[in-house]
């Protein structure tokens, strides 16, 4: 019978996996040019958002929820990680240059939100059977916070590192987060688009804007959810 993967994957698959190349090109760019490195997880994150848009206009597949946690993971897991890697060997330089304990802590620093992120998509996947509870913080919304805070002006590789520590212990945490609507996920959108076409304009008012937005959910998501 084979996988009959043109019969089983819907076209909302295919946008998730337009999502993890995009999120793979984001990560392999990180070496070059952190800069564009931002703007493509930040479309990743567009992206991501599309496939739920189709999947709801659209009939979706068996396989659809486990491709996207998949997909996240890689996305919003791994190229987060190597984006903060490049940062500390930039600043602190590569094992080379530093020695293998350095090399290695910076290695461990790096890789914590990835790390995190598969613990929190295998246990929501086998734990998590209601659509109501979404413990921890999306790995999404710590991608966001990087890449925006990165293309908003802060480029301090100590201070987005210990950000990122914090939100991959958040994505573990006993707080319920909510998932955004269309009434919010479509404003949002169109900001979050400014800043991956035109980071630089206005003074940076589109990541510097999706920023605050994402920081703003990151501290009030919990609250917001148990109101809700």
């Amino acid at each position: 019978m084979g996988f009959e993967v043109s019969r089983r994957l819907s076209a909302a698959d295919t946008v998730t996996l337009v999502n993890a190349v995009v999120g793979f090109v984001a990560g392999a760019v990180a070496f070059t040019d952190l800069h564009l490195a931002a703007r493509l997880l930040l479309l990743s994150v567009i992206t991501d958002a599309l496939d739920g848009i189709v999947a709801r206009g659209s009939q979706g597949s068996a396989v659809g929820p486990l491709l996207d946690s998949i997909t996240d993971v890689v996305s919003f897991g791994a190229t987060p990680s190597l984006f903060v890697y490049v940062l500390l060997t930039r600043y602190f330089g590569d094992i080379t240059e530093t020695g293998i304990a350095v090399g290695l802590a910076i290695t461990l620093v790096a890789s914590a939100y990835v790390v995190f992120s598969i613990v929190r998509t295998a246990f929501y996947e086998t734990y998590i059977d209601s659509a109501d509870g979404r413990p921890g913080m999306p790995n999404s919304l710590g991608a966001i916070v990087l890449s925006t805070a990165y293309l908003g002006g802060v480029r301090q590789p100590v201070v987005l590192a210990g950000a990122m520590l914090v939100f991959s212990v958040a994505m573990i945490a006993p707080f319920d987060y909510p998932k955004p609507g269309p009434r919010h996920v479509t404003p949002v959108g169109v900001v979050l688009a400014m800043a991956v076409l035109v980071p630089d304009a206005l003074y940076r008012f589109g990541p510097r804007a999706v920023l605050v937005i994402a920081l703003l959910f990151f501290l009030a998501g919990p609250r917001y959810y148990w109101a809700d």
